[in-house]
Order: structure tokens, then sequence, then C-alpha cells
């Protein structure tokens, strides 16, 4: 979570994992190793530099869905060029020791390369027809599980944020969090959150930071936004990088989501067990094709060794 949004930290620090994973390719000439960034600079960490085109061949390799959320939340993107810049130079580091060339290096970016290779075969060998599922397969799948296809409770909520960046600043800030409380309860809160909300993405929109589910919620503002009444405004809420004025706006129910909702969704997660069907099919045809020799023997002598 970035102190600047109302949002928790889990589902940025969730997408960096995915970009950072996305982002190695053992086996390959590493990244890391050259000094050189692709693109116009985007980051630099003394003689190490992350590039534009590195970054949009990151996006390329992920589901839309994440691509899209990534996009969308800057923090994440900047915790990712940070994580990278940390990569290549820790990368040089080892590099200049003659880690790459250690044997159990080699062994671990042949089995990730190996491993590479036969996942990039496997998704060429069981393509999921592009008309899966169909319409009637859609529905027919919605209506098995809709009872588990629910959408929470949500609230929307606006909020006036003010940054603290140095620790000096702490009363100060605070002071102006109690001032705004008391004009924000009398007066209009989406013109406050305009002028003194130093969250750039909701004030332009009144503070107002869209409707979330309570898990995606800060944990300060979760302990506090399901006692308020709608219209409620809080007392200032201390989070790591700040201070929020939160006013709940609106609150829908948990309800069952519709099929138009939860399409998207669906259909990926269908496709994905078709595929892995596919594979299995793949896979056991294999063994049906040949015969399959295990000498017991040599198996049980590795294994009394290992448990030595």
């Amino acid at each position: 979570m970035t102190g600047r949004t109302l949002w928790a930290s889990a589902g940025a620090l969730a997408l960096v994992a995915v970009a950072v994973a996305l982002s190695m390719r053992p086996g390959d000439e590493p990244v890391a190793a050259q000094a050189t960034a692709s693109g116009p600079v985007l980051a630099s960490l003394g003689e190490q530099k992350v590039g534009s085109d590195e970054l949009k061949a990151l996006l390329a390799q992920l589901p839309q869905d994440t691509r899209e959320r990534l996009l969308g939340d800057r923090p994440a993107l900047e915790a990712w060029l940070r994580t990278r810049l940390a990569e290549k130079a820790l990368y040089r580091q080892a590099a200049a020791k003659g880690w790459p060339q250690r044997p159990e290096v080699q062994a671990q970016t042949r089995a990730a390369t190996e491993q590479i290779v036969l996942r990039g075969y496997l998704v060429s060998v069981s393509e999921v027809p592009a008309d899966y599922p169909s319409q009637a397969e859609l529905e027919q799948a919605y209506q098995a599980n809709q009872d588990e296809l629910q959408i929470p409770v949500r609230y929307r909520l606006s909020q006036i944020f003010l940054r603290v960046e140095n620790p000096k600043d702490e009363q100060e800030v605070q002071k102006r969090a109690q001032a705004l409380l008391k004009q924000a309860r009398e007066g209009d809160f989406a013109a406050l959150a305009r002028e003194h909300s130093q969250d750039t993405g909701s004030a332009a929109q009144g503070g107002d930071t869209g409707l979330q589910p309570l898990a995606q919620l800060l944990p300060e503002v979760r302990e506090v936004v399901t006692q308020m009444k709608v219209d409620g405004v809080s007392e200032p809420l201390r989070s790591p990088a700040g201070w929020h004025i939160v006013k709940l706006v609106e609150q829908q129910p948990a309800r069952a989501a519709t099929l138009e909702e939860v399409a998207p969704q669906l259909r990926q997660v269908m496709r994905a067990q078709r595929q892995e069907q596919l594979v299995k099919t793949y896979v056991e045809g294999m063994f049906d094709s040949a015969t399959l020799s295990i000498d017991g023997a040599a198996l049980n002598q590795v294994l009394e060794a290992s448990r030595s």
C-alpha cells in the first residue's frame, strides 16, 4: 500500500511479485548484466538502469486483468522499478565474484530453463479453442456455482489525505488534519478534498476512492468504517504515510453477483481448467504410447543413500 490511497498493500505487493517473477528469465543472458537500458530510462541506481522497453516487455507478459490493475497502480509500478534496480545491482556484484559459474547455480539455471521450456511447450500442445466456453457453458457454470459467486459489502469512501514525509512535521500535519476535520463535518467535503488532499488520484474526484470491499481498505480504515453511518466523517486516521479524514459516502450490502459481473473472470477460470485437463490428457497419452520401466533396486539404493 502506498499511504496516499485507502487501498491495502496486499494487492500492490501481489502485482509486484508477479511482475518480478515474470521479469526473471533463468537460462537467458540476464537482464541484470546489461549496463545500458533499452529505450528511455525510467529509473536508475548508480550505473544500473531500467528502460521503457523492459517495462513494456514485462507488461506484455502479464494477463490482461493483471496488466490493467498494474497500469492503474503507480506505487506498485514504482516498487517494481526499485526491485529491478536492486536485482541488477545485486547481479552485478554476484557476477563480479563468479557466482554464475558456480556448479550449483548452473544446475539450478538449467533446471529453471527446462521448466520454462516445458511450460511453454505444454501451452502450445494444450491450446484451448477460442470459442470455449460457449455462452451456454458459461451460464451452466454460473448456475452451478452461484452460491459462491458473491459480491461482499462494499464501501464508497472519500478522503482528505495529508502526507507526513518528515517525522519532524508530525504535529503540524496532525493539527492541519484536526482543523480540516471541523470544516469537513460542517461544509463541502468534496471541495475541501480537491483543495487540500495530497492523494492526487482521488483529490480531483472530490476525494472519491470508489467502491471497495472491506478487505481492500487500509487496516486503519477498516477499524472504523464498519461503525460509521452514511455521510459520517471519521476522526483523523494515522496510516504509515500520513493522516486520513474519511467520509462514508455509500454502503452497498453483500449480494449475489450477476453473470455479467463475473463472466470475464469465470471464463478465464474455465479456460484455465480446460487447459489443465488437456495437459493431463497429453501427458497421460505419453505413458500410454510407450513402456514405462522403473528399476526398483536402483531406486532403493538412492533412497537408502539419501537417508544416511
